[in-house]
């Protein structure tokens, strides 16, 4: 297997396959992330589609720096398309018809239901959240990442990282709980 380096100059002299996999490695994570902070499925598409293509734009122009992963720069480019969206957004109101929801456990519709309503109640909490703990939550949980990328990532030592998930844990259970 190429490693991630590898796959980045690879991309980074055209190669069709190198790029491919890149998408592959990323997509999901990156979608995740755009997906629970827009809570719109179609736009997150859209967006992830869009920040990909702004990576094979300007992937020339990728220079490694300090050990750095290269998906910091994919989730720096997914969070300006983020505030591109957002900021768009908020000049022309829209319905969203369809938000973002986790997928069913099971066929039980119960269940379902339960998971969904549990889902429901975290977005409406966490929109309480500092923008940086929920930065934090996203990255964390949604895109399944480790603090030293998150640090990376935001810019924050891994300690602050650290400090930043525990507050918004302890602040999520406790707004859950009703407390």
């Amino acid at each position: 297997m190429q490693t991630e380096k590898r796959l980045v100059e690879l991309a980074q002299q055209k190669d069709e396959h190198a790029f491919a996999r890149l998408y592959e490695e990323y997509f999901d994570k990156i979608y995740r992330y755009i997906a629970l902070k827009i809570g719109n499925k179609m736009e997150a598409e859209d967006l992830t589609q869009q920040v990909f293509m702004n990576m094979l734009r300007s992937i020339s122009s990728f220079k490694w720096q300090d050990n750095t992963p290269f998906s910091a720069w994919l989730y720096r480019i997914a969070h300006n398309q983020i505030v591109d969206y957002l900021r768009k957004r908020s000049r022309q109101p829209v319905l969203d018809i369809e938000v973002v929801t986790p997928l069913a456990c099971a066929d039980d519709p119960v269940e379902t239901t339960e998971v969904n309503i549990d889902y429901e109640k975290f977005v409406e909490v966490s929109g309480k959240l500092t923008p940086a703990q929920q930065e934090v939550i996203s990255l964390r949980f949604s895109s399944d990442l480790p603090i030293a990328e998150v640090a990376k990532i935001m810019n924050k030592t891994p300690g602050a990282v650290k400090a930043l998930q525990h507050s918004a844990v302890s602040s999520l259970r406790r707004m859950l709980s009703g407390a």
